[in-house]
């Protein structure tokens, strides 16, 4: 009993000033880690870096320091680093290979920092989607959609297909197609549809819109309307010139052809 508790005493004296070293390593690096992170983030604010790539490097240096602190605590406690590393990147190898297409992610979220095709708040248009950019992580990237539904893309396929960005030059040419009847003056519709693009509050008037006739149809006399605006008006002015269009060519007497049916019975 008496070697028993001698034994336990001294295991207690070479083991607590270790464990109470290794508590204050982790708790000084926690402390030291949180300042060397918001310190990089305003070093990165002041110099200008993008918003989205202040993020990543963000979580990536905290990842970094935080296993490199681990590694530290547990050396502190007497457990063989080198052994220890070992077994990490054997881990690591079996982690890889069975989460081949995270790795994938991870490197497209990394091709996307690099040559950032779209930022935080940009309308992008990518894998049958379109929303506006709220945030972009490691391994996926997490538009708001248009009904104001998130949609979360894997940064590799993100990266590796056809992106569309609508924010980048910061106005969008509104494409339009208005049909008239045959017998409609076309001078007069193209001054009635071009009135309504100059009137209108959201039309830039660089670049100037324009009224062409586009195409003569089966029933119908085509005619593309092309008012710019600033991106974030394109819907306004989709709508909103589509209506005046209508009510404008009503009350001008100029028809806007649509089929019609003939009840045969009533002809008999």
């Amino acid at each position: 009993m008496k070697e028993y508790i001698e034994t336990s005493k001294d295991l207690l004296f070479t083991y607590i000033p270790k464990i109470v070293t290794a508590l204050l390593i982790l708790i000084v690096g926690l402390f030291l880690i949180k300042i060397i992170i918001n310190s990089s983030k305003k070093l990165m604010n002041k110099r200008g870096v993008d918003i989205t790539l202040q993020k990543f490097l963000g979580n990536l240096v905290g990842w970094i320091l935080k296993i490199l602190l681990f590694i530290t605590v547990i050396s502190q406690l007497g457990v063989a680093t080198t052994s220890f590393a070992a077994i990490i990147a054997a881990a690591g190898l079996a982690v890889g290979l069975a989460l081949q297409g995270s790795l994938g992610n991870f490197a497209g979220g990394v091709l996307i920092m690099i040559f950032k095709p779209f930022k935080i708040g940009d309308l992008v248009e990518a894998q049958g989607e379109i929303g506006v950019v709220k945030e972009i992580e490691i391994f996926t990237t997490k538009f708001t959609g248009l009904s104001n539904k998130e949609i979360i893309i894997p940064n590799g396929v993100l990266s590796n297909g056809n992106i569309i960005n609508y924010s980048t030059e910061g106005t969008r040419r509104v494409d339009l197609v208005i049909g008239v009847s045959y017998d409609a003056d076309i001078k007069k519709t193209k001054e009635v549809l071009m009135n309504i693009l100059k009137d209108h509050a959201k039309v830039l008037k660089n670049p100037e819109p324009a009224v062409t006739v586009l195409e003569l149809a089966d029933s119908s006399v085509n005619f593309a309307v092309r008012p710019w605006c600033k991106t974030e008006h394109y819907w306004d002015v989709y709508f909103e010139v589509t209506e005046s269009a209508k009510l404008e060519l009503d009350k001008a007497g100029i028809e806007i052809p649509y089929p019609h049916r003939v009840n045969i019975n009533k002809i008999e």
